[in-house]
Parts: C-alpha cells; structure tokens; sequence
C-alpha cells in the first residue's frame, strides 16, 4: 500500500492533512486523515458521524495493528515532505479492542 494525493488541511483545525491510500492491489480507499490529539499526531480512517449522536463517529476501514503501523510511519514521513513537523509523539492506537458495532 501506498500514500497518494496527501493535502495538508487550511487553518487551524486539528486535522493537519487528508490522504488517500492505494493498496497492493489497486484499490483506492478516500478520507483518511492526520489528527493533532492530545498525545500527539495520529492517523485516522476514514469515518461516518452517528446520525443521532453527533459526537459519535464510527470507522468505516479497519486494518489489522501491523499495516496501521506502516501506514502511520509513512503517512508521518510524507507530511514532513509537505512542510507539516511529524517530530511530535507517534501516537500508536491498540487495535487489540474489538471495534463497536455499526448502529446501522
């Protein structure tokens, strides 16, 4: 899998850029992102609000703990590329919790 098309995001939002990645197979996944967090930068998947609690979100890509990892480190090495500090903390999530259920 690759990075492709990474933006860095306008303002000052905690989100610091938008990408979309390309697996070894060609498909095209849109609307991942890297956040600033309390700890320090992270990616996120790309994600849908709870249509009744809006301060829900619920994960529409999950990718097992060993290609997150890549995909963080290579997300972080473009965004340095583009001017953006990835010399903040890694923020390195625990994909051993079971993801919720979708509400839908």
């Amino acid at each position: 899998m690759h990075i492709e098309s990474m933006n860095r995001s306008a303002g000052s939002s905690k989100i610091k850029a938008y990408f979309d990645v390309v697996t070894d197979e060609g498909i095209i996944i849109k609307g991942f992102k890297i956040a600033e967090g309390a700890k320090g930068l992270f990616v996120g998947v790309p994600s849908d609000q709870d249509r009744k609690d809006k301060t829900k979100y619920w994960d529409r890509v999950l990718i097992p703990k060993e290609s997150k990892n890549e995909l963080t480190q290579a997300a972080l090495a473009e965004y340095g590329k583009l001017g953006g500090s990835n010399e903040t903390e890694i923020i390195m999530p625990d994909f051993d919790v079971p993801a919720p259920e979708m509400p839908f």
